[in-house]
């Protein structure tokens, strides 16, 4: 989950909206066990044994930290204050401990090769600006050090899901805090300066058809 915000950066700088913030956190935590059926298997192969310490970039109400293993630190980037107290609640759930800090992906709060793994889901489709959010992605990975995602991207054109992400794009984008339902995550990480990405497409059987078509993936610093 995410927020749409200012490309600077900083916290006070983000430019959240007083009840749809407020609307999307109460979302999220009723949508949580839906959100697990649905992503289960991909994330455990996924998520399952990171290293002891992951930046999570907006981890929302810290639904992925049921993947993590138990004692595993989480600096969670996550701009939409109202999500705090549910991180923090899920980190005591699933026995992990969370760094919470509200900052956007655009400028991550934490110095140069600093941590070996960074993931995130449903994110890279919000951030205003992709390309520097994955740069900073870089920046913080220590040299061999992952990138893990699961993101929902553009559906062919021409099929009857790219009508569909094309026809509710606006309001879905108000809604969901600058989500774009036609975003070429694919694309931006291929392009992003990576050694290496691996890829892996899949499609979501969900009731929310402009997120259907998504990938799992890996990029290696």
């Amino acid at each position: 989950m995410y927020l749409h915000l200012t490309d600077t950066g900083s916290a006070s700088e983000m430019l959240g909206h007083p009840i749809r913030d407020r609307m999307n956190a109460w979302f999220f935590r009723a949508m949580d066990g839906y959100v697990h059926r649905k992503y289960r298997h991909i994330k455990r192969e996924l998520f399952g044994g990171l290293p002891r310490t992951v930046l999570e970039i907006g981890p929302g109400d810290g639904g992925n930290f049921r993947y993590l293993d138990a004692g595993t630190h989480v600096i969670a980037v996550e701009p939409n204050v109202h999500m705090h107290a549910n991180l923090r609640a899920a980190a005591a759930r699933h026995r992990v401990t969370v760094d919470v800090r509200a900052a956007v992906a655009e400028r991550l709060p934490v110095p140069d090769g600093s941590v070996d793994a960074v993931i995130s889901s449903l994110v890279l489709c919000t951030v205003t600006d992709p390309e520097r959010a994955l740069a900073e992605v870089r920046r913080v990975l220590r040299p061999d050090g992952r990138f893990w995602c699961v993101e929902h991207v553009a559906a062919p054109e021409g099929s009857w899901v790219a009508r569909v992400q094309r026809l509710v794009k606006r309001p879905w984008r108000w809604f969901f805090e600058g989500c774009d339902t036609q975003r070429d995550v694919a694309e931006l990480l291929r392009d992003a300066g990576f050694a290496a990405v691996e890829i892996t497409p899949f499609t979501l059987r969900t009731v929310f058809l402009p997120i259907r078509p998504q990938i799992a993936a890996v990029a290696v610093r």
